[in-house]
Formats: structure tokens, sequence, C-alpha cells
């Protein structure tokens, strides 16, 4: 099964726009992910959602993925919609510990939350984000649970609100 005529011409479109900035696209089940360099991806995003062949104008989602002990380790993945064309993109960016990503908040703001989700789990930062803190882990919080290097439980004891010491108590 080979891709559908209608993506064919989506992923020429692009790479044409971005030659040299679209570093990889594969296409799987005829959804299409392309693997963009991190200093282009507000630029390709912007066109996304403005030309008016793609109009992708919903952020599905925005996430992140560890994959320890690879170089680079982590994955960012915006997953997008185009409503009025029904297709969809995805969007990826690789980052080493210690990089961050430009916020997309500025081209959807349905990226807020989904942004301060990826950095409160792996401690990836969002440059420009409007309000990039923790939202699930208290803020003093230490360490990024879904990092794979994680311990199973936590970097130090938390409060017990049982009194006493429990072994089966986290």
């Amino acid at each position: 099964m080979g891709i559908n005529p209608k993506n064919s011409v989506l992923v020429e479109r692009l790479l044409q726009h971005f030659d040299g900035e679209v570093l990889d696209t594969v296409v799987y089940k005829d959804e299409v992910s392309h693997l963009v360099k991190k200093n282009a991806l507000l630029l390709i995003c912007r066109f996304l959602k403005n030309d008016p062949e793609f109009k992708m104008n919903y952020l599905v989602d925005v996430l992140g993925v560890d994959y320890v002990p690879a170089s680079p380790r982590f994955e960012v993945v915006y997953h997008l919609y185009s409503i009025p064309k029904r297709h969809r993109i995805r969007l990826k960016v690789k980052l080493n510990d210690g990089e961050s990503v430009p916020s997309v908040t500025g081209i959807w703001q349905s990226a807020n939350w989904p942004e301060r989700e990826t950095y409160d789990m792996f401690g990836i930062t969002f440059d420009r984000h409007p309000d990039l803190k923790r939202i699930y882990m208290a803020p003093d919080w230490e360490g990024f649970p879904l990092r794979k290097d994680y311990p199973l439980r936590g970097y130090k004891d938390r409060y017990n609100p049982f009194g006493e010491e429990k072994e089966d108590v986290l």
C-alpha cells in the first residue's frame, strides 16, 4: 500500500518550500511524519497553518518521547490536523538533554497546556512559553517522572499521611 495522492502532493509541497529544513519524512499506514530542524520549527508551523493547501488550523497534541540511551535523547512530537481539508501531519524535533525548543503557543494557543505537561513530565523546556511551570507535580518535586531513568520510587521520601513508615506505601 503506497501513500495516497493527496498526501503525496502535500509532502512534495512541504519539501519544496523547506528544502534542507525537513530532515526526514516517513509515511506509515498513510500517516505522514516529518522530522524537522529545531530552528525551522516555527517557520514550518506558521506555513502549515496559513498555507491554503495545508490549513493546519488544529493542534491536536504536543508530547515528549524519551529514547534514552539514544542521542539525541528526546523527541517533541506535534500532531496537526486540518479541519477544512481533513488531513493530518506529524512534526518531530529531536533534542539532547538540556536543549530547549521554541514554543508554538504563538501559532496555536492550544499548545499551552500540552507544552506545560511535556515540561512537567520530561523536563523539556519551551522557549518563550507564556507560563511554563509544573501542572501535575508539586512545585518542589525533584526530577521528571516520564524520563526513562527516573527511579520508580522517586528521588526522596514524600510526606506520609499515615504518620508512620509503611513498607508498601510509596
